[in-house]
């Protein structure tokens, strides 16, 4: 047995993993790949068995952010070539959320760019989430930015069943990603969405520039935090943006973070995100032996692998695509 599935074991016990074991797993080297894949499946397996949540992302505001995150296009100070457009009409979303379902998306997340909602914005959205509740069975996640009092609770009345707000980095670096709202930005309005009654979704985005403990650093503040569902985005670099031509990563490397996620927080959702197409590439399917989430079609600003791959892809893997539902607790 592994020093890998020792880890595994010691894990589903309730073992926590130490600062220094996570590094370990981050500098596991190339040749045990499979055995370090093979112990967060392990993991994986005993809490979540060969299923896959899918899900799916509508952008219905694009562009004109008021913040100057340095991987986003729809930055400020991003002179990236993207469409831009108003918040999209209620029918709109409602529409996505029809799409969502033909490819079996059990979670519709409703994204909109900008530092924090506006009334009319938030009502749109509270409007949408009602009529998609009464004709589909999915769960609905919220990404609207950080939060002003009284709107969480507006969101968990009108549905809403998760809400997401990255973390994105570690504390210590990221002031080197923005400058234009604080971490604790971020961490307060996860805490509002928990304290409405909403469960927390919350991320990360690694190969912008951070140290190996950063990523550390990163799992172990989402695992305080309880975050019940964790993006992990690979940065896929915009160009026009502040991190422009930033290539760091490769697919060993992406599985190794996976893999740390998964041993650092154990019962819960893992998403490989926005990225995994361009840096993952051929070895998209390892991902899931520590990940039991995926993104489905487009992302924010970039394109996703066709649907019909995807379920192409867990179908040749022999996963089962978890029809999660609303009523189904997160």
């Amino acid at each position: 047995m592994s020093k890998w599935d020792l880890l595994a074991t010691s894990v589903i016990d309730g073992f926590e993993i130490s600062e220094e074991e996570a590094l370990e797993i981050l500098d596991c080297p190339n040749e045990e790949i499979l055995q370090l894949l093979n112990g967060a499946y392990k993991v994986r397996y005993h809490h979540f068995g060969n299923k896959v949540k899918l899900n799916m992302i509508i952008n219905t505001k694009s562009g004109a952010c008021s913040e100057n995150c340095g991987y986003c296009a729809q930055s400020r100070d991003s002179s990236a070539p993207i469409e831009k457009y108003r918040m999209m009409d209620k029918d709109s979303i409602v529409k996505g959320a029809e799409n969502a379902h033909k490819l079996n998306s059990g979670t519709y997340c409703i994204v909109a760019s900008g530092r924090g909602p506006t009334d009319r914005e938030l009502n749109t959205v509270i409007s949408a989430v009602k009529e998609i509740k009464q004709q589909y069975n999915m769960k609905i996640c919220a990404c609207l930015g950080i939060l002003k009092p009284g709107q969480a609770l507006q969101l968990k009345e009108a549905g809403v069943d998760r809400y997401n707000h990255n973390l994105n980095t570690s504390k210590n670096h990221h002031a080197n990603i923005t400058t234009s709202h604080t971490y604790q930005d971020r961490v307060a309005t996860v805490n509002k969405a928990k304290e409405a009654g909403i469960s927390p979704c919350s991320g990360v985005i690694v190969g912008m520039k951070e140290s190996k403990l950063d990523v550390v650093h990163m799992a172990l503040a989402l695992k305080d935090l309880d975050a019940d569902s964790i993006p992990v985005n690979f940065l896929h670099a915009i160009d026009g943006t502040m991190l422009e031509g930033t290539n760091e990563l490769n697919p060993m490397y992406c599985l190794k973070v996976l893999a740390l996620f998964r041993f650092m927080n154990p019962t819960k959702e893992i998403r490989v995100s926005g990225g995994r197409e361009v840096n993952l590439r051929t070895l998209q399917p390892l991902s899931l032996y520590a990940a039991n989430s995926i993104f489905v079609g487009d992302y924010l600003t970039t394109a996703g692998q066709e649907g019909t791959r995807d379920h192409q892809m867990l179908k040749d893997m022999g996963f089962e695509i978890d029809y999660e539902s609303s009523d189904i607790p997160v």
